[in-house]
C-alpha cells in the first residue's frame, strides 16, 4: 500500500468544456483544441464536443458566458454546497439575463437551509429557491435548458442532451456556479471571493 497526501487546496478549480465529464479544463485555462489529443478517437469525440457546445480552441475558459446556473440535486445539494453557493451570493446579484436556481438534495436538506436562512440569502440575491428534486439534473418537467442555452451546472453528467436537447453543460462546483451565476460567466472563484460584496 501507498499513503499519498494532496493538498486539496492547491488543487485549481475546473469545468467541462465538453460532453463528458472526463473533457475538463483549468479555471485559468483554454478550451482545447483536438489536436491536443494523441488518439484520433479523441480528437474525433473532441472535435464534436467543442461543436456541440459552441466554443472555439483556445477559448480562455473564464471568457463562456452562462445562460443557466443550476445548482443542487442528489450530487451538490447537501447542506455543505447550499450553504457554499449563499455564502458567494450574499449581498450580490445574480447578473442581468442569468435564469439561476437551487434545488436541495432531499427534502430534510431543504427544511435545514430555510431554518439557517440560506434560502432567503439567494431568493435576495436573485436565486430561485426549488423544491427537492432531480429537476435539471436531467432536464426534468419544466427545468430544461432550451437549445444552444449554456448551463453552469452541479449535475453529475454534461452528456448531450441532458438537461434539455440542444442545452450546453458545463460542470462546476457549487460555489463556482454561484460565482458564474452572479458575474455571467465563468471566473476563478479563489480570487473572486476576495472581492468585497
Amino acid at each position: 500500500d501507498a499513503l499519498v497526501e494532496i493538498d486539496a487546496a492547491a488543487i485549481e478549480p475546473r469545468v467541462t468544456w465538453g460532453t463528458n465529464p472526463g473533457q475538463v479544463a483549468e479555471i485559468s485555462g483554454n478550451v482545447p483544441s483536438p489536436e491536443d489529443f494523441e488518439s484520433s478517437d479523441e480528437q474525433e469525440n473532441a472535435a464534436r464536443a467543442l461543436d456541440y457546445m459552441g466554443l472555439q480552441p483556445g477559448q480562455r475558459v473564464t471568457d463562456i458566458s452562462i445562460d443557466r446556473v443550476f445548482i443542487g440535486s442528489c450530487t451538490n445539494g447537501r447542506i455543505e454546497d447550499i450553504r457554499a453557493a449563499a455564502e458567494i451570493a450574499k449581498g450580490r446579484k445574480v447578473a442581468p439575463g442569468v435564469r439561476a436556481m437551487v434545488v436541495p438534495g432531499s427534502t430534510p436538506m431543504k427544511k435545514q437551509a430555510e431554518e439557517e436562512g440560506l434560502d432567503q440569502i439567494l431568493i435576495e440575491a436573485g436565486f430561485e429557491w426549488r423544491t427537492a428534486g432531480c429537476s435539471m439534473c436531467l432536464g426534468m418537467n419544466p427545468d430544461i435548458l432550451t437549445p444552444g442555452e449554456r448551463c453552469a451546472s452541479t449535475s453529475n453528467r454534461n452528456f448531450e442532451g441532458r438537461q434539455g436537447r440542444g442545452g450546453r453543460t458545463h460542470l462546476v462546483s457549487p460555489e463556482m456556479a454561484a460565482a458564474a451565476a452572479i458575474e455571467g460567466h465563468f471566473v476563478d472563484v479563489r480570487d473572486w471571493e476576495m472581492v468585497e460584496a
